[in-house]
This record gives structure tokens, C-alpha cells and sequence, in this order.
């Protein structure tokens, strides 16, 4: 069996697996797009509530919005990077990692060679946060094995992210930050086996004593992301200026993230703040969402996610664009990190 794959520059894949035939006379091709979760997701933890606001970023062809997903009654999930697997040409749906985060569940948590996180946790058996980061690499590593080429990774670059809100029972509110990076190792010739990583576990919230209590911010790609609402509340973007001005709720309520204070907010007056501070710094073609974690009856909507969009019928038609190949047609297929711009 001859495996051939390239990835598209950026973080998004798309791999050309060919097998040869037993009798050698034909080659099938098999196309898998790797969809990103890209753009931006902002966080606040205020009075009584946690607020989840997020925009795409459309980087490139396929990117979707970062959607919050309801994992429990007070708990969300929004993942960032690899998440929609497909191949166009068996027509066929391989995984939607957003939507598969409240079903997933890992058998291996609470063994004796799982590590626990620090805190209130440690020298306990796993837990549900571990629980579920150990479950989303598991599926990662079932859609990222069918990968057996040698990939000039970059390093450092995450494959994936995941960002949990929650308000954990006789503990409060809190944000973790779960990372997903991919290894390689070279079995024997040019077939490699490709796995997911255990995730690196970042707690995000609550600070460090004497931190500030503001906004949090993930951006996925990390590399050239644009300036965080925070900052731009800080720089005083004109953009921000323009909802705040005449209007005092509004300008208290950018104050209190500016000083640190944000649980001194009310969940009405920070929903309020959110919409109009992410409409006036996304543009007006980028989907956005906004989700609530309330202390009480935990969480909903406050904007929807746009609607799902119908996959074409029929056959992918014979040059249509791809991520190796956006332009589609006969044009030469983009540089991948498998053959990077200049190599014979």
C-alpha cells in the first residue's frame, strides 16, 4: 500500500491518500479536508455569570466559526483548530468535533498512569476536565491515524485547542485551556505513525491572587492574531469609542474590565457590552456567537450560531477547489507543509 498526503500551509489539512491496487494496474484516490475552528473567543466571568462571545476568522477556504457547545448543565466547551474531518470524495462526514464534545468520554481516566491536575485535585484520581481532555485526544488520534507520510509539522503549533467555562460544584467559576500538538514517528521506510499528544492543561481562571478580574481572550491561529478586546479598550480603538461615548452603563462596564473588577458586573449589563464591543470589531461577513453560563440555571443562547450551511448533492465535480488547490481547475496544487514553496 502506497500512502501519499500533504497539508495545506496554515493549520487546516487536506491529505491525498492513495492506494495502490493489489494487481498495480489502477490507483484509487481518497481526498480528507480537515476543516479549522478559527477566529476569536472572548470570556468574562461577572456577577452571577459566565459570558462566552466568539467571531470567526476566515483564513482560508472551509474555515468555521468557534462555537460554544453545551457539555453539561454548567459546563462549555469551545474547540479551536482541527475540528470538522470530511472526505469529499466518499461524500462522507469522518468527525465534527464540536458537536461530538458532550458525547465524548474517556475509559482510560482515573488508571493508575493517569497524571492529575495541580490545585484542589492533586494526588486525586483524574478529573472531569482531565476526563474530557483525555477523551477529545483519543478521537483526535483516531481522525489524525489515517496520516502515515512524514509531515514537516511546525513546531510548536498546536493542532488543536479546547476552552472550558464552567462553574465546578463547591468551587466556583472557572476557564481552562486544554492544548492538542502533533508527533510522528518514523515506523520503517516513508511509513510514519501519527499521534495526538496528551494536552497541556493551562488554568486560566480564577487569576493568581492580586491578578486582575477582566476579559479573557483565545485566538486560534495564535500567529498574526489581531489585538484583543482588552487591549483595544486599552488603546482606546475608535471603533469601542464609538459604543462607549454617551452611554454610562456602557462606559462604567468598560471601566470595571479595565480595572480588574469584572465581578462587580451584572450578567445584563456585560451581555449588553459584549454584543455592541464584538459587532463594532468584527467585520459584518464574520459569523459570531454569544453563550451563558448562569450560577442558577446554567446555560443558553444569547446569539445563536449562524445556520449550518446544506452540503452540496452529488459528486465533487472534477476540479472544484480544494485546500491543497483553491483555485480549483488545473492549477498547480498550493505549497504544503509536506512540500514547502521551492522544493523539486
Amino acid at each position: 500500500m502506497v500512502l501519499a498526503s500533504t497539508i495545506a500551509v496554515g493549520l487546516c489539512a487536506c491529505l491525498l491518500v492513495r492506494v495502490k491496487a493489489q494487481d498495480d494496474s489502477q490507483q484509487t484516490v481518497e481526498e480528507v479536508v480537515v476543516n479549522q475552528a478559527a477566529g476569536r473567543v472572548v470570556i468574562a466571568v461577572v456577577k452571577h455569570a459566565i459570558l462566552v462571545a466568539t467571531a470567526e476568522n476566515p483564513i482560508e477556504p472551509g474555515t468555521r466559526p468557534p462555537i460554544p457547545t453545551q457539555v453539561s448543565t454548567m459546563r462549555a466547551g469551545i474547540l479551536l483548530g482541527a475540528d470538522e474531518w470530511a472526505s469529499p470524495s466518499l461524500q462522507k462526514d469522518l468527525g465534527r468535533l464540536d458537536q461530538e464534545l458532550p458525547h465524548l468520554n474517556s475509559p482510560l481516566v482515573g488508571g493508575a498512569d493517569t497524571p492529575t491536575l495541580g490545585g484542589a485535585t492533586a494526588n486525586t484520581e483524574a478529573s472531569d476536565i482531565e476526563s474530557i481532555g483525555k477523551a477529545v485526544r483519543q478521537r483526535l488520534g483516531e481522525l489524525a491515524g489515517n496520516i502515515h507520510n512524514g509531515l514537516d509539522w511546525p513546531a510548536n503549533s498546536p493542532v488543536a485547542q479546547l476552552v472550558l467555562a464552567d462553574y465546578a460544584s463547591n468551587y466556583g467559576p472557572e476557564v481552562w485551556q486544554l492544548t492538542y500538538s502533533m508527533e510522528q514517528e518514523q515506523q520503517h521506510g516513508d511509513f510514519w505513525v501519527t499521534n495526538i499528544s496528551d494536552p497541556v492543561f493551562l488554568q486560566i481562571w480564577p487569576p493568581e491572587k492580586g491578578q486582575p478580574h477582566t476579559l479573557m481572550e483565545f485566538d486560534f491561529p495564535q500567529k498574526d492574531a489581531p489585538p484583543s478586546l482588552l487591549d483595544l479598550l486599552k488603546q482606546k480603538d475608535p471603533h469601542l469609542e464609538s459604543v462607549i461615548q454617551g452611554d454610562r452603563t456602557m462606559a462604567n462596564t468598560a471601566n470595571e474590565f479595565l480595572t480588574g473588577d469584572s465581578l462587580k458586573i451584572s450578567a445584563t449589563d456585560a451581555t449588553q457590552f459584549l454584543r455592541a464591543a464584538m459587532a463594532a470589531i468584527t467585520p459584518a461577513n464574520q459569523p459570531q456567537t454569544m453563550a451563558v453560563i448562569r450560577d442558577e440555571n446554567g446555560f443558553d443562547w444569547v446569539l445563536r450560531p449562524p445556520a449550518e450551511p446544506k452540503p452540496p448533492k452529488g459528486a465533487r465535480p472534477p476540479g472544484a477547489p480544494s485546500l491543497a488547490n483553491p483555485a480549483g481547475g488545473d492549477s498547480e496544487p498550493a505549497p504544503s507543509l509536506a512540500h514547502p514553496p521551492g522544493s523539486e
